[in-house]
This record gives structure tokens, C-alpha cells and sequence, in this order.
């Protein structure tokens, strides 16, 4: 049986630039420890600054975050667990400094091939 994949969504305070050595070290262990639970690792990526994003709202295109907060969106991994508790204990392993973090599961869609 296929495991169900879920993304663990990363929110910071701390840019990605200025987060610990033992912080990015922990993000780089993250696959041995989700092994060790059953889960996996698929992928995982920071993201760069908010100051970076554009922001698509209709037909309204706009340079930067779109919202004020105190925490970003930092990064995701992309995870493939047995189930929703798994999910969540793999998710706990994820290092933070002033932040969070947030598990949804992903919903495949199949990619259509121009013909």
C-alpha cells in the first residue's frame, strides 16, 4: 500500500540566511530521523526572503508578500508517512527558532501532456 504524502509547511521569523548551523544542521538530519519513524523525506527547500515573492490576485500582479505577518512561509519538505500520526511526529523533528510549523496532506493530480 502507497503511503499518503504530506507537506510540512515552515514558519519563521529568523530570514533563512540568519537561522543557527544547528538549526540547518537539524533540517539536513531530517531524512535519517523520518526513516526511523516510517516515513520519508521526498524533498525539502527554503524559500527566499518574503521582500522576494510576487504576489498574483486575479488579474492584480504585485512585487513582495502580499500579507504582513510575523512568521513566513521559510520552506516545506514534501514527506510520505503511513498516516496523519506519523505525519505529525515527522513534523516535530523539524528545527525551529521562532516559528512553527503546519501539516497538510497533498491531494495528486495528474499532469495532462499536450497532445
Amino acid at each position: 500500500m502507497a503511503m499518503a504524502q504530506y507537506a510540512v509547511l515552515l514558519y519563521e521569523r529568523v530570514p533563512p540566511a540568519d537561522l543557527p548551523e544547528e538549526v540547518k544542521r537539524g533540517h539536513l538530519e531530517m531524512p535519517a530521523k523520518a526513516a526511523g519513524l516510517g516515513g520519508r523525506i521526498i524533498s525539502g527547500m527554503a524559500l527566499d526572503e518574503p521582500e522576494t515573492a510576487t504576489a498574483i490576485r486575479g488579474d492584480l500582479v504585485t512585487d513582495g508578500p502580499f500579507i504582513e505577518t510575523k512568521e513566513v512561509l521559510a520552506g516545506v519538505f514534501v514527506i510520505e508517512a503511513p498516516d496523519l500520526d506519523h505525519a505529525l511526529a515527522i513534523a516535530r523533528l523539524t528545527p525551529t527558532v521562532q516559528g512553527g510549523v503546519e501539516v497538510r496532506p497533498l491531494i495528486g493530480y495528474e499532469v495532462l501532456e499536450e497532445s
